[in-house]
């Protein structure tokens, strides 16, 4: 029987960790269920940034985001994409990270997914308790840890001007900002 490619991208992230000496989750086998959820995750690590995280193939395809995302069309963020993680970051919070917002999301485009990550453009829709609205991610560098653009689409949930991550800083679970979980 083959494997399926969550599987394999699931087993990458694994093997490059000590979970010996961090307190993120192991990970979980692919989800039964074809969901499409995402997680932002507020993230404290060598660099403060958010992690965006989107379901697809069973894993969570991650990208680093320095600024945190944003519902200012205007401003494009950039995103590093880095290794896939398991299903639990959908739920993981602790001492470093918090759920900064989460929910489902709708591929967008003429392009399915992954082909559409492949080609370097995707679009998506997001509705979560924070980011909502039309998104899409534009690669601008390939290579070992790809750099894309995280962009806000012009739609109804647009909103030029604001900083969504100042004006909204706790966890959509725990409602604590990550200074408080320390």
């Amino acid at each position: 029987m083959p494997r399926k490619a969550g599987a394999s991208r699931l087993e990458r992230y694994v093997a490059k960790r000590d979970f010996t000496q961090t307190p993120e989750p192991r990970g979980k086998k692919p989800s039964a269920k074809n969901g499409h959820r995402f997680v932002v995750q507020r993230h404290r690590a060598s660099h403060l940034h958010y992690d965006l995280r989107l379901e697809m193939d069973g894993v969570l395809a991650s990208w680093a985001v320095p600024k945190g995302p944003t519902l200012d069309p205007a401003v494009k963020r950039m995103a590093i994409q880095v290794d896939d993680h398991g299903m639990a970051h959908n739920e993981y919070e602790g001492d470093t990270v918090i759920i900064w917002d989460r929910g489902t999301y709708e591929q967008g485009g003429r392009v399915a997914w992954p082909e559409a990550l492949e080609r370097g453009h995707a679009v998506f829709v997001l509705h979560g308790e924070k980011l909502r609205g039309g998104f899409a991610l534009q690669r601008t560098r390939p290579g070992a840890k790809p750099q894309w653009l995280l962009i806000k689409r012009k739609d109804d949930e647009a909103r030029p001007g604001t900083d969504i991550v100042a004006e909204r800083p706790k966890s959509v679970a725990s409602g604590r900002t990550l200074e408080e979980l320390s």
